[in-house]
């Protein structure tokens, strides 16, 4: 029994000198870490130095040089390791310098993905909310739109656009933006595309139709004597202000970029649910 106690006395011993003998960092002077950085770093088995490396500079980067790809690292030279790390290294060995460099990697990605599914959050919300203001300015209908040279009270030639408007929507408007296009079968461009404002006199209330018959500057397109008698006029509506003169129904649509980042996004992370990030 004597002798058993003996042995496993010696095997504890013999551990404990083993574990106190593997090579730490000294990052207390520039001279100091140069040297241990290289001291643990040939401690290492050899498949493991290039894993020490990178651990290296993942710790050194991880406040220092954000900008610097960690994922792709090249190897640094022990003076600048020593410059940046300071004390996030000190003491460690070369194994706890690889462990901490994956626990470093790890609280990355998590961050980054957090920060991800709150952009996909995000962009989700804002094309929500652009399709459901579409939806809302499509309830003020254009019920028809008519162009054609008509004449002035003082018998000049006058251009006059005749239009008929609902308001389906749930608001009084004040004004409309409005685009007019007007083109002809003999002509491959359009004649006139120009976007224009028009103010409602005394607005107009939801459930209303009002006709109106608006004259354009006869000095600029409109007015265009070569325009054909028979050439279309097409009036889309472009926005909506209402009686406070505010923009109504206006959130922007996703930018290319946007539309691009949201379809990553959706691949990458469309299934995980959103309540915790709420």
């Amino acid at each position: 029994m004597w002798s058993l106690l003996r042995l496993s006395a010696i095997s504890l011993s013999v551990l404990m000198i083993a574990g106190c003998s593997d090579p730490k960092i000294d990052t207390s002077s520039m001279p100091a870490s140069v040297v241990s950085v290289e001291k643990v770093r040939n401690s290492l088995p050899t498949y493991k130095r290039d894993e020490f490396d990178q651990g290296l500079i993942i710790i050194a980067t991880s406040t220092s040089f954000s900008g610097i790809d960690i994922l792709n690292p090249h190897r640094m030279n022990a003076a600048e390791i020593a410059e940046t790390a300071n004390v996030q290294m000190h003491g460690l060995t070369g194994d706890q310098v690889i462990q901490r460099a994956d626990q470093i990697l790890r609280e990355r990605r998590a961050r980054e993905r957090e920060q991800a599914i709150r952009t996909l959050k995000r962009l989700e919300e804002k094309r929500a909310k652009a399709t459901s203001d579409q939806q809302q300015l499509a309830r003020f209908t254009i019920d028809s739109a008519r162009y054609y040279i008509g004449s002035s009270p003082y018998g000049a030639p006058e251009p006059v656009i005749d239009l008929t408007v609902t308001n389906d929507t749930d608001q009084a408007i004040s004004e409309l933006l409005l685009r007019g296009v007007v083109t002809s079968s003999d002509h491959s461009a359009a004649w006139v595309d120009e976007t224009f404002y028009y103010v409602v006199p005394g607005g107009i209330e939801p459930g209303e139709t009002l006709e109106w018959s608006l004259a354009p500057n006869r000095f600029g397109p409109w007015g265009n004597a070569q325009i054909p008698s028979d050439a279309e006029l097409t009036v889309t509506l472009q926005g909506l202000k209402g009686l406070d003169e505010q923009p109504l129904w206006d959130s922007p649509e996703l930018t290319e970029h946007e539309l691009a980042r949201l379809e990553q996004l959706q691949k990458e992370y469309g299934g995980i649910a959103f309540s915790r990030l709420e």
